[in-house]
């Protein structure tokens, strides 16, 4: 199934091109995915049943979740679609909303049934389906969980036209900002130090007390059934400014390059300094760290520059 150049090494370089930072989510989405196509590919040999491992991406919004998964889909050459968590908790036919993501997956696949049971699902907002009360004419975000469980452990679901599709297969990747979430960790975690040099300690502590336990994901709101689910946990970092300027300039398909096409397109040639992409990337710190500057007039534009 899988070309014998694509490796872990392989995809995580390949996710370089289009990604800036989050390097150890790289690393752990890449290993991950080629595992679970491994693990087809063994299965179909030896008539043995793997179990898969569905995977849950931890970070805030704009870091790249959704960014991850279509560029593996492409490098894979397998169909990709996206669902957001929220929408299927708002409405009282969370089954039927199942069925349409999963015919999304098929017609993204162009019909060919083979190919859409080896698709990848990339689910939203997972963190909005932690336990709560119902509200009126909507599924709870527990009741959510459930629906979810049988299909991401792998099952035959019957769609339209007398099509069924065995999710046994499909790749979950579930995402999500989990705010509040770090709380919940800093009381879990109570790593002391360990008897090598000190640089080695702080790093092997800064990863063992980041670490994400699926005890801290239940204490969140998550069922246990559901974290189950979702044995692979990988956290992405916030952006920073530095990390922002990369995003705009350096990836293949970056808005810089984007725009130069474009200006190309119409005989003009586009430049712009470097000073603009570090006041751009300044602005968009400022703003997600106080979102009512614009609409309280903390923001003022002065000689083509700003200043709060």
């Amino acid at each position: 199934m899988l070309d014998k150049r694509i490796v872990p090494s392989f995809i995580v370089k390949y996710l370089d091109q289009y990604v800036i930072g989050q390097d150890e989510a790289k690393k752990i989405l890449a290993v991950a995915v080629y595992a679970h196509y491994k693990k087809i590919e063994k299965s179909r040999q030896d008539s043995v049943d793997i179990a898969k491992s569905n995977v849950l991406l931890i970070g805030p919004s704009g870091t790249g979740k959704t960014l991850l998964c279509e560029r593996l889909s492409k490098i894979l050459n397998v169909p990709f679609v996206t669902a957001d968590a929220t929408s299927l908790a708002q409405t009282k036919y969370v089954n039927e909303e199942i069925e349409v993501m999963l015919m999304r997956l098929v017609d993204k696949a162009d019909g060919n049934m083979e190919k859409a049971q080896r698709g990848i699902v990339f689910i939203d907002e997972i963190d909005k389906l932690k336990s709560a009360g119902a509200q009126s004419g909507t599924s709870s975000g527990e009741s959510v969980q459930h629906a979810l469980l049988k299909i991401m452990e792998g099952a035959p679901v019957k769609l339209g036209l007398g099509l069924t599709l065995d999710t046994t297969n499909v790749l979950f990747i579930c995402g999500g900002a989990f705010v509040g979430l770090d709380k919940v960790v800093s009381r879990s975690h109570t790593y002391g130090f360990i008897s090598l040099t000190d640089a080695v300690n702080q790093q092997i502590l800064e990863r063992l007390n980041s670490r994400i336990k699926p005890t801290d994901l239940i204490s969140f709101g998550l069922i246990p059934e559901f974290t189950g689910r979702l044995p692979v946990v990988a956290s992405l970092q916030p952006l920073t400014q530095a990390m922002l300027v990369r995003i705009m300039t350096e990836p293949q398909n970056c808005l810089y390059r984007q725009f130069r096409e474009v200006f190309n397109g119409e005989g003009v040639e586009l430049t712009i300094a470097p000073k603009v992409f570090s006041e751009i990337a300044a602005l968009a710190v400022y703003l997600a760290s106080d979102e009512s500057a614009f609409t309280t007039g903390a923001i003022h534009v002065i000689d083509g520059g700003w200043a709060n």
